[in-house]
């Protein structure tokens, strides 16, 4: 079905163009991942950039529902531009994955630098557009240590090239953007050795150029015509030949042996400093974003001195270190290896907290580790049971937000040859107790029944602090004021922490109830668990506790009984 164009570059067009590029890099996400060669060989280029988009795409999202939800400030209700390019270069920044993410993720602050430069402005024309492509493209430039030709950035130039000499409306300047790409991207292999060497174009450039279609088609309705490979070369929609790698293109070959990926809070005279540690620690260096949020990418033979730099520089978080030489079905694919053997079946969890990431993963799952405030995409839930390697998985998302994601994830897995079981846990703790009862050597069907039946056979609680006034099931509560939610619901209001926590198991108790979990936030008071394990011990008899610590997870205090 064509798309309606957007005439300007509005708000409502930052939500389509995001929603049009997920839906194309998503296509070619394989496409992609297969012509993977630079600068290592690690075939996965096609799903970080997908993952970044889909962080960026939602971010757009949770503002449009911000401004539904909270009436309409914008024209007609919906978000100024400046909101929706902000949000989208955030959430890119903040989702961004890989050397190619992370680059995309300046490529789209630099854009909505020039967006958002207006604050009240509705919209902007082909000029604005012009002027965006223009800075992003220096600005991606600017973030790698070491700039190559014949990559992304390559591409990324001659498409903010070939838009500066181009006059008209969005429309016109876009189409001109991406036909310029286009033809730099067929020519990335006689720039860059390692692509020549492959038969393949640029994978970063080549998704790059898939973000650029989609913007053409926001603007006019229409999908551009296909960039094809130029002759003698491997065609780039050719999904079923893999490229032959030389062995000093392989991971781990001769280069740094981990891939290291961090969020950091941090001053700009900071981030200097640390652009220089980093630098003479490894290579693939990309330092983007601003305002006192960065994201680090590198690749380092010392993933711990890459990490420790972070420390000095300011407060990192969400860290992500890959071994190149880790066997994984899709890099030993890339490589010329025979892909390890799938296991039977694997649980796949969601985990608010390093604790409880801990917990499960010596209990043999695959977790995905979710923040406060930063939920998974489906994206990474999805890269999770691809982790996972199995034939069968059970996905537990342990919270009701993120049935739809779930679900997403699983109905994709499925479509990749997974056998996917969702089960529908709201809480860490439900998790907790289906994994408690999951055995991989009986019938799936069995396995996934029997741990349904514990998770629904688990009630579940939290205790946390309110951020604000606001009316509850169990009357108005202030801010900073404890909360004790039970099921989901408000069901205790209180000033003490560990007071409110025992009466929230009281209640979960007085229905009945042999076990109670607790998961300790890093900021629960010292004695909480003491406290409440006392309780139970002195007035239900035949009532186990059992505690543990969860960590960054939010809420102050997970409880369970069952």
């Amino acid at each position: 079905m064509p798309q309606v164009p957007q005439t300007v570059f509005d708000a409502l067009a930052v939500r389509t163009w995001c929603g049009l590029a997920l839906a194309a890099l998503g296509r070619a996400r394989e496409e992609i991942d297969a012509i993977n060669v630079y600068p290592v060989a690690d075939g996965d280029t096609g799903t970080n950039l997908y993952l970044t988009m889909e962080s960026a795409a939602a971010a757009v999202e949770a503002v449009f529902a911000g401004h539904e939800a909270g009436g309409p400030r914008g024209a007609e209700g919906e978000p100024t531009l400046a909101e929706a390019a902000r949000a989208m270069a955030h959430g890119a920044l903040i989702g961004a994955r890989g050397n190619s993410g992370t680059i995309l993720a300046q490529l789209l602050r630099g854009m909505a630098q020039v967006l958002a430069d207006d604050r009240e402005a509705a919209h902007t024309d082909g000029r604005g557009l012009r002027l965006a492509l223009r800075r992003a493209a220096d600005s991606a430039r600017d973030a790698v240590a070491h700039p190559v030709e014949g990559t992304v950035l390559t591409v990324a130039s001659a498409a903010a090239d070939a838009a500066t000499d181009t006059e008209g409306d969005c429309g016109t300047v876009a189409r001109a953007a991406y036909e310029g790409a286009g033809t730099a991207l067929a020519a990335t292999p006689g720039q860059l050795a390692a692509l020549a060497r492959a038969g393949v174009v640029d994978a970063g450039g080549r998704g790059l150029v898939a973000v650029l279609a989609a913007l053409v088609e926001t603007f006019t309705g229409d999908a551009p015509r296909a960039v094809t490979a130029p002759e003698g070369l491997a065609r780039v929609a050719d999904l079923g030949v893999v490229p032959e790698v030389c062995a000093e293109d392989r991971p781990g070959a001769d280069g740094p042996a981990f891939e290291v990926i961090y969020l950091l809070e941090a001053e700009d005279t900071a981030v200097a400093r640390l652009r220089q540690r980093l630098d003479g620690l490894g290579d693939s260096l990309v330092v983007v974003g601003g305002d006192g949020l960065w994201n680090v990418h590198v690749h380092v033979d010392d993933a711990g001195a890459a990490v420790e730099a972070g420390v000095e520089a300011g407060r990192p978080y969400r860290i992500r270190i890959t071994h190149f030489g880790a066997e994984d079905a899709h890099m030993a694919g890339a490589a010329g290896r025979q892909p390890r053997e799938r296991a039977q079946r694997a649980v796949v969890a969601v985990v608010p907290g390093e604790g409880l990431a801990g917990l499960y993963t010596g209990a043999g799952a695959t977790t995905v580790l979710a923040r406060p405030g930063e939920p998974p995409a489906s994206g990474e839930l999805v890269e999770a049971v691809r982790r996972a390697h199995a034939r069968e998985v059970v996905l537990l998302p342990n919270d009701a937000d993120l049935r739809h994601t779930a679900a997403a994830a699983a109905e994709q897995a499925r479509a990749e040859g997974v056998r996917v079981a969702l089960i529908p846990t709201r809480s860490a703790v439900q998790g907790i107790a289906a994994l408690a009862v999951h055995e991989p050597d009986r019938r799936f069907d069995e396995d996934v029944v029997s741990m349904t039946s514990a998770a629904g056979a688990t009630r579940y609680a939290e205790v946390v602090i309110a951020e604000r006034q606001s009316w509850t099931m169990a009357g108005i509560c202030q801010a900073g004021d404890v909360l004790g939610l039970i099921d989901g619901d408000v069901a205790v209001i209180g000033s003490d922490v560990t007071a409110t926590a025992a009466a929230v198991v009281d209640r979960m108790l007085a229905a009945g109830g042999e076990m109670v979990t607790l998961v300790l936030g890093d900021e629960a008071p010292t004695g909480v668990a003491d406290h409440v394990e006392t309780s139970v011990r002195e007035s239900y008899l035949a009532v186990d506790t059992v505690v543990y610590r969860g960590g960054r997870q939010g809420a102050l205090l997970l409880i369970g009984v069952e």
